[in-house]
């Protein structure tokens, strides 16, 4: 019966298409077959393009985001408290729930991550914020490829976990403070061909590590699109390049943002401010922190601050808090010595890093545009704890030659131009935690002591905010706190200045206040959507355009206001200025000393220096750009070269020079 129907159906329809259509015919059998294959075949090709394209594409289902949309940060204060009034907080002799020892990212990190979970935060550095290695870094934000090449050849899930771990974060950095930190392409020359295929596979590993928050896609290029994009590079048997993104960031201003952050959500955050005693009280039988005794450089007072939890985050310094704890203490801290130089900015194109993957000593050489200069480094020597780290002849040399390998031989590399050098000490631990407290730890570790003190060491810039997460994580649980919050909020929260900040927003900043379009540029990147709230405080320039901004150095965007607003920022001194607030000391050590005595006379104005103040701060400022930022290495032996000129060639280069120097400098 069922047979039968199907057939006087089938008849119906072919009646009703003769009907409609007269030249009609039914298909044959194969071609009916054939029809059917092809529909199953275009309906499999769709369905499966649609899952493919949303696996793809699709972010906005991924758990990361749909987690931020459940939960909410909670909204900061309004205005950020003057430096009095923090230190008045801090005098006040009320109890924090946490006391953070030190300044730099992962001490800011954790202020930020106590703060928002509802913990009342006190952070204190003896310098200033990113004083020491958070200001000296690479300016990269990366998982590190390197990391990745050794999990997978040596199968070690642990680097695996590290690099996995990174690259979620540098997402987190891209999209929470997206004025100071940007996608950076990076070229890897490739001049072995079996090297290509090689280098190709493990940079897509790199990609897929990232999953659904990579940045963007990797790629290979051919010698001739190589040279194209990166002309400087050298011809000699090069095969191509592979191209990987990574982000760069402006450091010192990052860190200086998230303990800014910190403080607008109600955390008391003081610079210049330097534990001398940890004090402890009997509870329980046995010795528990409960404060410290510190010292404002600035006012010269000694004061003690009471808190539940006391968190050492000192990088390189570890082991003196945790000594200040307990003596007897074995040291975990075993610092390297990372040295960077500065070069014009035509030694590298405006948008393309470069990556050496195998130096000479073993390591890698980055060679990356910033802010219109050329960042290359780093070294990796064994070095004292110092306050003071200062690079050296041979290690400046070694960066250079290291560079010639890659660059071609039309490109003469030399040494007078070095605009600046710097060493960081990297803080590379031991884990107490473990039996085999000899071998280095390839994380962060977070160790809790006896007497409560939450220690976080290791690590690296990109995974500070994980990092603070873990160690805000220990202190709940070792010091019994009760935040609002159980978990942090800070993977979705938006730095200072990013909330209104958008890429072509400078433009406004040159319609509204006539600024000019470089200065307007540098201000929405370093400030963000607080780069209103600096034009505002800009002179007039007294000329038809631009209408205010006036430069602290014709070279450099850096303009009056900023000095002013630096101050607003708590910087208290000279170097403050030109090292952190300013990258100045970062990008040219000489025009950072020919802008110092401007800089000095606008913050001896805010802060109502007097003239004998000013010229200390002239010569702290100069004593840290000769010995830290590499002016005065190898300037003895420049100045024993023997200059032999005659009366009347001396006579004619004075008269040239007079010409040539207007300004009279």
């Amino acid at each position: 019966q069922p047979l039968v129907s199907k057939k006087v159906h089938k008849l119906q329809q072919l009646a009703f298409f003769k009907l409609v259509f007269p030249s009609y015919k039914e298909p044959s059998e194969n071609m009916t077959s054939r029809f059917y294959k092809f529909g199953v075949t275009a309906l499999s090709a769709c369905i499966g393009s649609i899952a493919a394209t949303w696996v793809c594409t699709d972010r906005n289902t991924s758990a990361y985001v749909v987690h931020n949309e459940i939960v909410r940060p909670p909204k900061r204060k309004r205005t950020l408290p003057p430096r009095p009034d923090q230190m008045k907080s801090l005098q006040s002799g009320e109890e924090y729930d946490v006391l953070i020892i030190g300044g730099g990212a992962t001490g800011a990190g954790c202020a930020l991550d106590a703060v928002t979970r509802g913990l009342k935060t006190a952070l204190v550095e003896a310098d200033d914020f990113a004083s020491g290695t958070s200001s000296r870094s690479t300016k990269l934000i990366h998982g590190g490829v390197r990391y990745l090449q050794k999990a997978i050849l040596g199968l070690d899930f642990e680097q695996y976990r590290m690099v996995k771990e990174a690259l979620q974060e540098r997402a987190s950095m891209l999209e929470s403070a997206p004025h100071l930190a940007h996608p950076l392409p990076i070229m890897l020359p490739v001049y072995q061909w079996w090297q290509v295929p090689y280098y190709w596979v493990g940079i897509k590993c790199y990609d897929l590590v990232a999953g659904d928050r990579n940045v963007k896609s990797s790629y290979y290029l051919s010698k001739k699109d190589a040279l194209e994009l990166f002309p400087m590079l050298k011809k000699d048997k090069l095969c191509g390049a592979i191209v990987y993104y990574d982000g760069q960031q402006d450091d010192a201003r990052m860190c200086l943002a998230v303990a800014l952050t910190a403080a607008r959500h109600g955390a008391t955050v003081c610079n210049h401010v330097e534990v001398k005693e940890l004090l402890k009280k009997d509870e329980n039988g046995k010795k528990v922190l409960c404060g410290a005794k510190v010292k404002d450089h600035i006012s010269g007072k000694e004061f003690t601050v009471k808190a539940k939890c006391i968190i050492n985050a000192t990088g390189p310094f570890t082991d003196f808090i945790r000594k200040m704890d307990d003596p007897n203490v074995k040291t975990i801290c075993c610092p390297s010595s990372g040295v960077h130089i500065v070069l014009p900015g035509y030694y590298s194109p405006d948008q393309m890093g470069l990556l050496d993957p195998s130096t000479s000593d073993g390591r890698v050489i980055f060679f990356l545009p910033w802010q219109r200069q050329t960042i290359a480094g780093t070294t990796d020597l064994p070095c004292d704890i110092t306050h003071n780290p200062s690079p050296t002849e041979d290690e400046i040399q070694f960066i250079l030659n290291e560079i010639k390998n890659y660059l071609n031989t039309d490109v003469e590399v030399r040494r007078g131009d070095v605009l600046s050098a710097w060493s960081g000490i990297r803080p590379l631990v031991s884990d107490p935690n473990k039996e085999d407290t000899q071998s280095l730890a390839r994380n962060h570790i977070v160790h809790v002591s006896p007497s409560n003190l939450v220690t976080i060491a290791g690590g690296k810039w990109t995974t500070y905010r994980a990092m603070a997460e873990h160690t805000i994580d220990a202190a709940i649980k070792a010091c019994n706190l009760k935040p609002e919050r159980p978990e942090a909020v800070t993977s979705y929260l938006k730095i200072e200045g990013g909330q209104g900040w958008t890429p072509t927003m400078y433009i406004r900043l040159v319609q509204d206040f006539g600024l000019e379009c470089e200065v307007a540029q540098h201000l929405a990147k370093s400030y963000g959507d607080r780069a209103f709230a600096v034009s505002k405080m800009a002179s007039l320039t007294g000329k038809r355009w631009p209408i205010i901004g006036n430069r602290i150095h014709p070279e450099f965007p850096y303009i009056d206001a900023e000095i002013r607003y630096g101050v607003r920022e708590y910087a208290c001194t000279a170097v403050d200025m030109i090292a952190r607030r300013l990258r100045l000391a970062f990008l040219n050590v000489q025009a950072a000393s020919e802008a110092l005595p401007v800089i000095v006379d606008l913050m001896g104005e805010e802060l109502h220096w007097s003239k004998d103040e000013k010229e200390k701060q002239i010569k702290l400022a100069n004593e840290f750009l000769a010995h830290e930022m590499g002016q005065m290495v190898n300037r003895t032996s420049k100045e024993r070269i023997p200059i032999k000129l005659s009366k009347d060639e001396i006579q004619t280069y004075v008269k040239r020079f007079q010409l040539i120097d207007k300004d009279k400098k």
